[in-house]
């Protein structure tokens, strides 16, 4: 289904649900400095909820030099409160209503969630990406990491088991109900679109060039993968490689590329423009990941729209962003890492049929159809309310 008509019919699924308008809770916004993939993925769906005629207002937490309230691509944006405040602040301030009354809520579960089945009476709907388990030990003290992977983990699950959830590929919805114990029918998998800029075009660098996208921090583990690169340069003398992103861990980044002694072959630009992320996966011979967790890794996508294979971690996430052996290739530790990029670089034909099978794949995701199908689940709850209420 082409974006018109994905959008037409979301605006009929909604309008026929009752759900004009539409709350959603997020921990962060497009604009926070810290942004990262989720917040692209949210903005995309409030962006075509607001073009099906949804009016949406989204709560998140304060940004620095943005202002509290502000409008974005139709949809009203309230920054509020902290990073931790925020969830409490905004779960009161919607059960209060004070900024106006709501149809339905979307919660974006990012490691904390807003506990929304507790107070929240209306048709709900929760997308979760990914289950953080270590994440919580890379990120914070001992004691708080504890608490964390606690709430998520054991006691935030029970409190959700009658609400939608989404999640953005099967192996992240596999994780969900083996280790956070939701009942399958109730995980509803919603993959994530993509961006019509990323595409094929222009020249590929003349000599070897692995890029890296995303934020600077733990997480995505890009300590290793330059342990990886310095492996592979002695290989492939020509390497060059980028690792395009900002983040509080960039120092460290730096420091360790010094220590290499790579600062003349290994870039970290920081943060670099859409125009620009577009070029370096163009220009790449291959797109390396050694995250540890991930929802999907839309950077994988992106550079397979732009016909760049990837070489990429075998975690949840990846396992659905790369067909393994035909869009790019996944290895199940650094090692294998390794052996993955070298046989990018060195063999022109797989990457070449690489890169073609990374086009087909990725020509199958749209926001619009990411927006239809979280919406689908959010009217779905709201049905169910309705029929519940008859039957009362």
């Amino acid at each position: 289904m082409d974006y018109d008509a994905n959008i037409a019919k979301l605006g009929d699924v909604a309008a026929e649900a009752g759900l004009r308008r539409v709350s959603i809770l997020a921990w962060r916004d497009l604009d926070d400095p810290e942004a990262g993939g989720s917040e692209i993925h949210v903005h995309e769906i409030a962006r075509c909820w607001a073009e099906a005629g949804v009016e949406v207002t989204m709560r998140t937490s304060f940004a620095a030099g943005r202002p509290q309230v502000a409008w974005r691509d139709g949809y009203r944006v309230i920054r509020k409160a902290g990073r931790y405040l925020v969830f409490p602040r905004a779960a009161f301030s919607e059960l209060m209503g004070w900024h106006g009354d709501r149809d339905g809520l979307l919660e974006i579960w990012n490691g904390m969630p807003f506990f929304s089945p507790v107070w929240a009476a209306t048709p709900r709907a929760v997308f979760l990406h990914h289950y953080h388990a270590e994440m919580w030990q890379m990120t914070l003290p001992p004691r708080l990491a504890a608490l964390g992977n606690f709430i998520e983990a054991k006691l935030a699950p029970p409190f959700y088991h009658r609400t939608p959830i989404c999640t953005p590929s099967n192996s992240s919805k596999r994780e969900l109900v083996e280790l956070l114990g939701f009942k399958p029918n109730r995980v509803r998998v919603v993959p994530p679109g993509l961006d019509a800029r990323y595409s094929p075009g222009g020249e590929k660098s003349p000599t070897p060039l692995v890029v890296a996208v995303g934020r600077l921090v733990p997480v995505k583990r890009h300590h290793l993968l330059i342990d990886v690169l310095a492996e592979l340069k002695h290989d492939h003398p020509t390497l060059e490689a980028v690792i395009a992103g900002e983040g509080y861990e960039r120092d460290r980044l730096e420091a360790q590329r010094r220590e290499l002694g790579a600062e003349e072959w290994i870039h970290i630009p920081g943060r670099v423009s859409d125009d620009e992320i577009v070029d370096l996966y163009r220009r790449a011979w291959v797109l390396a990941s050694t995250s540890a967790r991930e929802g999907w890794g839309m950077t994988i996508t992106e550079a397979s729209a732009c016909g760049t294979p990837a070489v990429a971690t075998r975690i949840a996430g990846h396992e659905d962003a790369v067909v393994d052996g035909r869009t790019g290739l996944l290895a199940d530790d650094l090692p294998g890492v390794v052996r993955g990029i070298d046989r990018v670089l060195r063999d022109a034909d797989l990457r070449a049929r690489l890169s073609t099978a990374a086009l087909e794949h990725s020509a199958r995701f749209q926001w619009s159809e990411t927006a239809l199908g979280v919406m689908e689940s959010l009217a779905e709850d709201a049905r169910r309310r309705r029929s519940h209420l008859r039957r009362r």
